[in-house]
């Protein structure tokens, strides 16, 4: 009997493995072709059956992305900046309304903070000509510093914080306060340190979401100096066709500074979502 609920399990087990590792390959497919592309020459790339390592492997894919008119470096250098710029601003901003939302008493604020919780259900699709016509206005359309504006406040990014920030314990901050301490100075050395794994976590998902982002700068970008590494990219497609070994030695390079960041923080993420889901 217990033989047979053995055998069981470990068929139990060895199903599981195999589906999870089918699953995996699927997740990988589409990452090993990008990177066997990327050192192939543009003949080669639809070859059948899929040829994974290159037949004449070559290097001028990345050679001519970085070295040729492709203005491939001024695109890297673009999103670099929007996105620390965007990530610094956005972790300062939202802190701040989190300390505020969770520790500070005013009027009306469940109100408030439910009516700004609230515009997380508007779509950012929907908001995008009342943005167009703001910029506009404001003369900051085609610019680094509009677009950078756009993106420093999340509604997101306030509402994870102050879920971490309302379970710190009242009595630290009273005592902080009959020791003389002011709000700027329990924000800075209480707070913040308190919660450093969720505010990595927050830098680290904004990280992302702004290196990848495609559809602001193609609103609200025209020049193509400004252009950032996914409008750049488009630059490998012609009237005559698009040149895939060139687009994914771009895509590979693209990546890299995200894996770079995943790699350094993942014990971060793990950690900030798993406490901000208990806490919440």
């Amino acid at each position: 009997m217990k033989k047979s609920m053995y055998k069981k399990k470990i068929i139990k087990k060895l199903i599981t493995t195999i589906v999870l590792g089918l699953f995996i390959l699927t997740m990988l497919f589409p990452l090993l072709w990008m990177l066997s592309t990327s050192f192939k020459l543009e003949i080669d790339v639809f070859n059948f059956p899929i040829e994974w390592i290159p037949p004449k492997f070559t290097l001028n894919n990345y050679i001519k992305i970085w070295r040729g008119n492709y203005n491939f470096p001024l695109y890297y250098w673009n999103t670099i900046k929007v996105t620390v710029l965007v990530v610094l601003i956005q972790i300062v901003i939202s802190s701040m309304a989190a300390y505020a939302f969770a520790k500070l008493d005013f009027k009306f604020k469940n109100l408030l903070f439910s009516i700004f919780l609230a515009t997380m259900m508007i779509p950012d699709q929907v908001t995008l000509v009342p943005r167009f016509m703001l910029l506009t206005k404001m003369q900051l359309l085609n610019s680094h510093f509009g677009l950078i504006l756009m993106l420093s406040f999340s509604v997101y990014g306030v509402f994870l914080l102050r879920q971490s920030m309302i379970a710190l314990p009242d009595t630290i901050i009273e005592a902080a306060k009959i020791d003389g301490a002011n709000h700027f100075i329990i924000f800075i050395r209480i707070v913040l340190p308190m919660t450093k794994s969720i505010i990595a976590t927050l830098a680290i998902l904004r990280f992302v979401w702004t290196w990848n982002d495609y559809q602001n700068p193609l609103i609200f970008l025209r020049d193509s100096k400004l252009f950032t590494l996914q409008l750049g990219m488009q630059q490998f497609a012609s009237v005559s066709g698009t040149f895939y070994s060139l687009l994914m030695a771009a895509s590979v390079c693209a990546i890299v500074p995200l894996l770079l960041v995943f790699i350094i923080g993942q014990n971060y993420v793990i950690e900030g979502i798993a406490s901000g889901a208990v806490k919440g």
